[in-house]
Order: structure tokens, then sequence, then C-alpha cells
């Protein structure tokens, strides 16, 4: 039987989902709470993972080697990174990487990590497609779009370092905190994830003023999203 791993870096990307569900058992582990129980009469388990890379990597392992979960989803808000992106629309990954890893000195290419055998980390196309279709179905007004989603342990309010990542990584569409590094954890262990983003700013000099207007409903439109689509991942 599925059980779905559902990740957020803050409560505020999880508080509508966690007050849906059906909660059988909590365990404490490294400083986070996983909550075990059913959401759409799905298992699943539920945790806020903090913000940045580390945190967001041991997530993913705990959810593996403690609950056993099968998919891995995480939720939460991002900046764009392309101007037809704009705040409120949501972004799938089609595959995630880091855009601070730097090994250029040993030859590898800028964001990827040494022998490790791959730059990016492709997300899970049946999840793809249940995400889209799902997003379609509650959030109707609201436009999806599916690329690469980069990662850092930034917080991008800077246009320079926006134009940075852009010269870099061209095409991506948005840049957040924690979405590689469950990619990275979810590939290692052969989990099915795709990453879900609700934009929140533009990763801009007005990131500081949009952020704090727009995260909430942006959550919210993740919330919806992840609820609609756990009951239809099948294996």
């Amino acid at each position: 039987m599925n059980k779905i791993g559902i990740i957020g870096a803050m409560e505020i990307e999880l508080e509508t989902l966690k007050s849906h569900m059906q909660i059988t058992n909590t365990l404490e582990k490294a400083s986070m709470s996983f909550l075990e129980g059913t959401l759409n009469h799905t298992p699943v388990v539920i945790v806020k993972s903090g913000i940045g890379k580390v945190n967001a990597g041991m997530c993913v392992q705990i959810l593996v080697d403690i609950f056993h979960v099968t998919h891995i989803i995480n939720t939460g808000i991002a900046g764009s990174l392309n101007a037809v992106i704009d705040i409120g629309d949501i972004v799938l990954s089609t595959d995630a990487l880091y855009h601070d890893v730097d090994a250029t000195g040993f030859g590898y290419p800028i964001g990827e990590i040494p022998q490790l055998g791959t730059l990016s980390f492709q997300a899970d196309s049946q999840m793809i497609a249940l995400a889209k279709s799902s997003c379609e179905a509650v959030n109707p007004d609201i436009k999806v779009f599916q690329g690469r989603i980069v990662t850092g342990d930034q917080f991008v309010s800077s246009p320079s370092v926006k134009d940075n990542i852009l010269r870099n990584f061209p095409g991506s569409f948005c840049t957040e905190m924690e979405g590689a590094a469950i990619a990275h954890a979810s590939w290692l262990n052969h989990i099915p994830f795709i990453i879900i983003r609700a934009i929140s700013d533009k990763a801009d000099d007005s990131a500081h003023m949009d952020y704090p207007a727009f995260e909430k409903a942006a959550a919210e439109h993740s919330a919806k999203l992840v609820e609609h689509m756990v009951e239809r991942i099948v294996d």
C-alpha cells in the first residue's frame, strides 16, 4: 500500500493539510514532528522539515527509514525566475538542482555534486501529470507550469543574484531553499517524488515586500492541490 510523505519547510505550508488529516501517531525525531495518519483516506506522513537543504535531506531519510514511505511530495512556496510565471501561479518540478554548488575547479558543470553522476534530479512523470490535473481541478483560476526548480541556501531577493542564477541555469522556473535536497535524497533512495511550488514573489528587490503579502495564499493553493492528488497516486 502506498504511503505518501508530505514535506513542507514551514508551518504555513502544512497547517491546512494537518487540519484535514486523521492523525494516528506522532514521532519526534531530529527536532521534527512527524504526523502519521490518513488524508483523503490515504496513508500519509506530514512533517515540517525546517528551512534549508540539510533539514530537507534529513527529513526524507527519516521518512524512508522509519515510515517506509513510497512517494514524496514537497509542497511550498518559491520565487519566480521566469517573467511569464507570476505571483500565485504554481510550478511543478520536471527536475531540480542546486544553484549554489560549484565544483567547476574539478571539471564539473556548475550545480553538479562531484562523483554523484547527475546534475539534476528528475521528478516522477506520473506524479507530475497527476499534480497538473489536480491543480486544474481545485485551482481552476491558477496557472500551472512544469519546469526546472533550483535550490540554494539563500533567499533570493536581489536582481543580480537572480540574473546570475539564470545565466548559470537558463530556463529555470523558480528558486527556493529545499526542493533539490528533497529530490536528491529521494533519488538516492529510489523514491518517486515531485516538488510543488506556489509563487510568492519575483525573486528580485520586490521580494521582501511581496513575500509576506502572498505567502499564505500561495501556500493554500499548494495545499489544495496536494490534498486532491494524494488519493489518486498509484504504484
